[in-house]
């Protein structure tokens, strides 16, 4: 996808954007070329070097999440250079790589923000979604909302710790897992394998229950103790369970795993119906249910600290941006190992 990026509206940008929603097999993805964006006040824009494939994109891309505006450029998993700054940017500067993610705006002055509960706002934006994102050669994104990141590391390790990363570190902490406990986790995706790699290094008993045997595979490299079907049992009781997979079948089946005051967190932003609960199988004995929503910018921080200092792994597979639909093809049929990222083409 050659292009003549650069800076001035005279110059042009090649990407993506969400044309009309549904299935992957449809082309809900159309390329587009357009003016590079000027970025305002408090604006970094980013010369895009990797853009992480969310499933969130997916759930946009083929309208199980309905669009808040037509014509958006999806991706919120987004590594760049930052090629100029608005006005009153302190935090980075011209050459600096920066990451953008999901959540890019909340009010400030709501209950939720005053309480450090950013991620329920109810005026939160977010990249991909509420504006363009990542599934292009430039981006803009607000630097109160942006990551520094190392140079240390290749941009397609890094992308998915934006998203992928972020949600499956507060998908842990919302699971309540006791020190040295035992986790599930349902689904074995980009989010999932991360997460996992936090849990281990923090002493955790890792079971992963998922349908696809490369998954299993990897689950096992990374030091999970068993990798099962997601429809199966767990060799022993848990303590906490996550699920990542957006099937709404699986919230009874890992309900049913957990041992007594056990909290099963859901993880995504879109999940299938739920079948009917039986209470004494799948909720008594003070069995937990809860679900995660976006992110703090506090656990984004946290992760990335984290991440570091346990030297995580990053499983990806890389797509040149020219391949961005077939990225999409592949992680709706759980062809993915890892994460999928996108990247300039040559």
């Amino acid at each position: 996808m050659a292009s003549r990026s650069g800076r001035g509206t005279a110059e042009v940008l090649c990407g993506w954007v969400v044309e009309r929603p549904g299935p992957v097999a449809s082309g809900p993805l159309a390329a587009v070329r357009r003016d590079v964006p000027e970025p305002g006040p408090g604006e970094l824009l980013l010369r895009v070097e990797a853009c992480g494939v969310c499933r969130t994109d997916l759930h946009l891309a083929e309208g199980d999440l309905a669009p808040h505006r037509p014509s958006t450029v999806p991706g919120h998993e987004i590594v760049g250079r930052v090629v100029a700054a608005g006005a009153g940017v302190r935090r980075f500067g011209v050459g600096d790589r920066a990451g953008g993610a999901w959540l890019r705006g909340t009010c400030g002055v709501c209950a939720y923000c005053r309480t450090g509960r950013e991620n329920l706002c109810p005026a939160s934006r977010y990249t991909g979604w509420d504006a363009d994102g990542g599934f292009a050669e430039a981006a803009l994104v607000p630097a109160a909302y942006a990551y520094p990141l190392p140079d240390d590391r290749s941009a397609a390790q890094l992308a998915p710790l934006l998203c992928a990363g972020i949600i499956g570190y507060r998908a842990l902490r919302r699971s309540a897992l006791p020190s040295g406990g035992r986790l599930g986790i349902y689904g074995f995706g980009a989010s999932a394998h991360l997460a996992a790699q936090v849990a281990l290094a923090e002493g955790a008993t890792v079971h992963v229950l998922t349908r696809s045997a490369r998954a299993r595979e990897l689950a096992l490299e990374l030091g999970a103790s068993s990798a099962g079907d997601a429809y199966g049992q767990p060799p022993e009781p848990l303590d906490s369970a996550i699920l990542f997979a957006p099937v709404g079948d699986l919230v009874p089946v890992a309900l049913e795993a957990l041992d007594r005051s056990g909290t099963l967190a859901v993880a995504g932003i879109h999940l299938t119906d739920v079948p009917a609960l039986n209470y004494q199988r799948h909720l008594f004995h003070e069995r937990n249910l809860r679900s995660v929503t976006s992110n703090t910018r506090r656990d984004g921080r946290e992760f990335l600290q984290t991440a570091a200092r346990i030297g995580i792994r990053v499983t990806v597979s890389p797509y040149p941006l020219s391949r961005a639909p077939e990225a999409l093809a592949d992680l709706a049929a759980d062809r993915v190992q890892g994460a999928a990222v996108l990247v300039p083409d040559d």
